[in-house]
């Protein structure tokens, strides 16, 4: 696609000539929320990868008719347009439920598709021709970031012939289209996960199914792992035989270091380094990439150390205390975090269990002065503990879900890099929807060995 069949027009021309539409959300009072009607959706919700209906508020049902105009319509490109995250997109799929736009979020609709593919919208809004404008535009006002209608009418496009729109949008869209399928296949996975150890470890079902006389629903070697009454103990009625000790009686704290940042020779390497930033931006159960890295000369001339894969790792300090990740590979930490690794060769139980506990120990981290979890944090806590033998088997049964989890992260990395990778040469026309056809074959076949 050579650069001279783009058309470089602006919003404000293409708004004039009834190809697109863009507008802002509804302005909601307190008191029309709180209802089982349609979703409003927030800026907050809007990630960089896709929009997280977790926790969204929703209108009261009879005021549909009052908010329909600011309903969300598949194909619509979503932008953020306040604050630091003012410039984040995502686009309205037929997976999604029926929402209705917030203030601070903008929506861009093609209202010609044989002008504007809204597929296309999507990708050019992740372009670097937007991404220098938008620069511009928050360089220009002392306050928060503010991405107005009136700035939005202002922006130039360079748009393809519509042919090559819709090819740009089916390529990267199929890419992405991938990574939201693994996404969503790791929450269900994840889910799973928790609801057995919830009915095992937390609401103790096959001890209460055996203590009621009742058939547990399990295999006889695996029932035969639950004793059949409860004991009292200091945290409650617990099943027989069972203990209560600190989370320490199931792993060790490892700690980590930072090298010296003024020798450029510890950095930069081939070591993963991970940060509380890393943990706490890590949206998934595996962390497998960081902001930096370390050489190995870092690495043995610091506290810093290698944490192996399938560890635990736990922002101690900090405004996001207790949030928490795997390692999906080895790696090393900074201080900031701590890493716990299960003794009892129950990795993912310990992950499971650190999950259920860790809104406690957080609380308890709350005394101090700045938050902080440490030490005594973990060695003071008092928390139930199975069965080695209950929860080794807990593992097994859970394992093939987390390398699953773990092997779609790992491929959604890829598909996200190829896509990061195509998207400013698609854009910009420097390489042709032909040539990135077979570039993609080349990743498909790559998977499939």
């Amino acid at each position: 696609m050579a650069g001279d069949r783009l058309e470089r027009t602006t919003f404000a021309k293409l708004i004039s000539d009834g190809v697109l539409e863009i507008g802002d959300g509804y302005r909601a009072k307190n008191e029309e929320l709180g209802g089982a009607g349609l979703i409003f959706l927030r800026a907050g919700h809007v990630t960089d990868t896709h929009i997280d209906f977790e926790g969204v508020e929703r209108f009261h049902a009879e005021l549909e008719p009052r908010v329909r105009s600011k309903l969300a319509k598949l194909g619509d490109a979503v932008v953020t347009t306040k604050g630091n995250s003012t410039g984040r997109t995502t686009f309205v799929t037929s997976a999604m439920p029926p929402f209705v736009y917030s203030p601070h979020l903008s929506y861009w609709r093609s209202k010609d598709p044989t002008r504007i593919e809204g597929g296309f919208l999507r990708y050019w809004s992740k372009s670097q021709e937007f991404v220098d404008q938008l620069a511009g535009m928050k360089a220009s006002t002392d306050m928060a970031p503010y991405l107005s209608l009136v700035d939005q009418k202002r922006l130039l496009i360079s748009l393809p012939p519509i042919t090559e729109q819709r090819a740009i949008a089916h390529i990267l869209g199929t890419l992405d289209d991938k990574i939201d399928l693994n996404r969503r296949m790791n929450e269900t996975l994840d889910a799973m996960v928790r609801a057995l150890f919830k009915s095992w470890f937390v609401d103790f079902d096959p001890v209460r199914a055996k203590a009621d006389g009742c058939d547990p629903g399990l295999p006889k070697p695996l029932a035969d792992l639950f004793p059949d009454s409860f004991e009292d103990s200091e945290l409650g009625e617990i099943p027989k035989g069972w203990e209560v000790g600190p989370v320490l009686k199931q792993a060790k704290l490892l700690s980590g270091g930072t090298p010296k940042t003024d020798r450029k020779d510890y950095w930069d390497g081939h070591i993963l380094w991970a940060s509380a930033k890393d943990v706490s931006q890590c949206r998934q159960t595996f962390l497998i990439r960081t902001e930096r890295s370390i050489t190995a000369k870092g690495l043995e001339e610091s506290a810093t150390q290698f944490i192996p894969a399938f560890c635990i790792v736990v922002v101690a300090r900090g405004a996001t205390t207790g949030r928490m990740a795997m390692f999906g590979r080895e790696m090393a930490m900074n201080q900031t975090c701590y890493a716990l690794a299960s003794i009892t060769e129950t990795p993912f139980a310990l992950y499971c269990h650190l999950q259920h506990e860790m809104e406690k120990l957080v609380h308890a981290a709350h005394g101090s002065v700045f938050d902080t979890i440490t030490t005594s944090t973990f060695t003071n806590s008092k928390v139930v503990v199975p069965p080695v033998s209950a929860l080794k088997t807990f593992d097994q049964k859970v394992a093939p879900m987390f390398r699953r989890i773990l092997r779609n992260t790992e491929e959604s990395q890829t598909l996200a890099a190829v896509r990061d990778a195509l998207l400013p040469k698609l854009i910009s026309g420097e390489l042709r929807v032909r040539d990135s056809d077979d570039h993609l074959s080349e990743v498909h076949h790559g998977f499939q060995g």
